[in-house]
């Protein structure tokens, strides 16, 4: 039985409202990570492209940033640099996602459904790159953008040849 709203009936956290296809996001991800080509780190399908390991590393830890829209009402980049972690092995990809996500769906967990209508920013000093309904935010990070990296990484695996495996379904790879 569910709501009007289409929530699930005795769905009372912001993970079982609005993020209850989580753990199959993460799935999928954790699929993807795992056949990373340490072998081919380095490859880049065209000068303007992140590098395998870059691309593969910021999907890893994607999921982290629910944590920093959760708790915060912005982050200044410029306030706070920092220097992405890059993974060059399937391990270290690996664990850095199993950190980012563990850290995703704590903060997803423990949110406050009041929380999600206020405005959350993105910014680098006077810069602002979002500011934005949190609860929007919140939602194209950890899954919209997060989708659309692993599209990349797909298409990097396929001309490395290494298995694409089902995102949503059976790859080709797989059938």
């Amino acid at each position: 039985m569910t709501t009007m709203d289409s929530t699930p009936a005795g769905a009372d956290t912001v993970l079982d409202r609005h993020f209850d296809d989580l753990d199959a996001e993460f799935a999928a991800t954790r699929r993807l990570l795992e056949r990373f080509p340490a072998e081919h780190a380095d490859f880049k399908p065209h000068e303007k492209s992140m590098s395998l390991a870059v691309l593969a590393s910021h999907v890893a830890t994607l999921p982290q940033f629910a944590a920093l829209m959760l708790n915060s009402d912005e982050h200044d980049m410029a306030a706070t640099p920092s220097k992405p972690e890059v993974g060059r092995t399937a391990a270290e990809l690996l664990a850095m996602f199993d950190r980012s996500s563990a850290a995703a769906r704590e903060a997803v967990a423990n949110a406050e459904h009041g929380r999600l209508g206020d405005r959350w920013k993105l910014r680098m000093g006077e810069m602002v790159f979002i500011d934005d309904r949190r609860g929007k935010v919140l939602r194209q990070h950890l899954v919209s953008h997060a989708a659309h990296h692993r599209g990349q990484l797909t298409v990097y695996y396929r001309l490395l040849g290494v298995p694409v495996p089902g995102m949503y379904g059976p790859s080709a790879d797989e059938r």
